[in-house]
């Protein structure tokens, strides 16, 4: 048993349903194939920090409602812990309303599912994708679903999600390196509220971000492996009292620390993002470290350079208009890549004249308001050429 679509979208999360989004908008059928079931339960633990841009995308197809639950981000401030200089950027830096906004993850997902609903794009759910192919007219993908087998082909597939899919494909290998890092997420209680200010703070035991998420703060730490499996097990003082010391007063006590989740972190990137008439988007394309929040910002930013890139064209697998998609986001993803591994490696270490020297980067980047102005837009809005 065979279907066709236009397009075919191979994971159903926030990039895959965006392009979806702006795909039907051109015309085109499209089908989303999504592995979890229709009405299963989200859990992820995971809080987005979405840069404004991002916002106005998502607002544009009509995925973040008026009543969305999500915590605004006026001002980012970046520090080192036991050395002096920082850097704080503001909303007025870019005369924007807000430099960005922070979002639970299943929150998003039922915004983005209701768009879909209402433009009518085609969601099988219960669909694990176990392989992909290119030929020279369509490509096709072969379904596992609770019924059985599917062959489902399309004019252009497009992996939003399953890099190892990608690894199969012509021309198409994944560099990968291991942090031997995990993510520490938990829900952070400050004695002073948030008031719109994200910290992103590198610590001796490594960097952190605390997002304001309500009246409390997300926090996001990367540990080693055995730092995060210490932590995860152990008695909520002892990350709180770590937090505390780590922090400092800027935000008065910590209060409490909420229940913790871990993930595991790596850098993957595909070695290029086309291959004949499939196309890679989000982590298919790149996955990050945490650091600097720009992951799901790079991804959504692959979704509508692909849409662009295949306006007007006829047959949505047309060479050209792919060739144009791969070429429009080269410079972003590896800036944006590059820019978040550097900083890994830049603050690895904490030798008194390295910790003095990243102040005094930090110092002029705060001062030198046309440097600074430079480096928000990037965050914001990413690496155009």
């Amino acid at each position: 048993m065979s279907e066709h679509a236009d397009v075919l979208i191979v994971g159903g999360g926030p990039v895959g349903a965006l392009a979806a989004l702006r795909l039907a908008r051109q015309g085109r059928s499209v089908m989303l194939l999504e592995a979890r079931a229709k009405d299963a339960e989200v859990r992820d633990a995971r809080a987005l920090a979405l840069s404004w841009h991002s916002r106005r995308l998502l607002e544009e197809a009509g995925a973040w409602a008026a009543d969305l639950p999500a915590t605004a981000i006026d001002t980012v401030h970046v520090s080192q812990q036991g050395s002096c200089g920082r850097t704080r950027l503001d909303r007025e830096d870019l005369d924007l309303p807000h430099l960005g906004a922070v979002v639970d993850y299943p929150a998003l997902v039922a915004g983005l599912g209701g768009a879909l609903e209402q433009a009518g794009v085609q969601v099988r759910w219960q669909c694990r994708v176990t392989a992909v192919k290119s030929l020279s007219q369509y490509a096709c993908a072969e379904v596992e679903t609770p019924d059985g087998s599917l062959l489902l082909t399309g004019s252009l597939l497009v992996l939003a999600e399953g890099g190892a899919l990608a690894e199969t494909l012509p021309g198409i290998r994944r560099l990968t390196h291991d942090y031997h890092q995990c993510a520490v997420l938990a829900e952070v209680e400050t004695e002073l509220p948030p008031q719109g200010v994200a910290y992103e703070r590198f610590a001796h035991d490594g960097p952190f971000a605390l997002l304001p998420h309500g009246e409390r703060y997300m926090l996001v730490w990367t540990r080693s492996q055995a730092d995060a499996e210490r932590l995860a097990a152990a008695d909520e003082a002892v990350l709180r009292d770590e937090l505390q010391q780590a922090f400092g007063e800027r935000q008065g006590r910590i209060l409490s620390v909420g229940p913790r989740a871990t993930f595991p972190l790596a850098l993957r990137q595909a070695s290029q993002v086309t291959s004949g008439r499939v196309a890679l988007i989000g982590n298919a394309a790149q996955t990050m470290h945490p650091v600097a929040a720009q992951g799901l910002n790079l991804g959504l930013r692959d979704a509508v350079g692909l849409a662009d890139a295949l306006e007007g064209a006829a047959d949505a697998g047309d060479a050209r208009a792919l060739k144009r998609y791969a070429a429009s986001r080269k410079l972003d993803s590896r800036a944006v890549v590059g820019f978040t591994h550097g900083l890994i490696k830049l603050f690895d270490g904490h030798h008194p004249l390295m910790n003095r020297l990243r102040g005094v980067g930090m110092t002029a980047l705060d001062t030198l308001p046309a440097l600074r102005r430079k480096f928000a837009g990037h965050l914001v809005f990413g690496v155009r050429g």
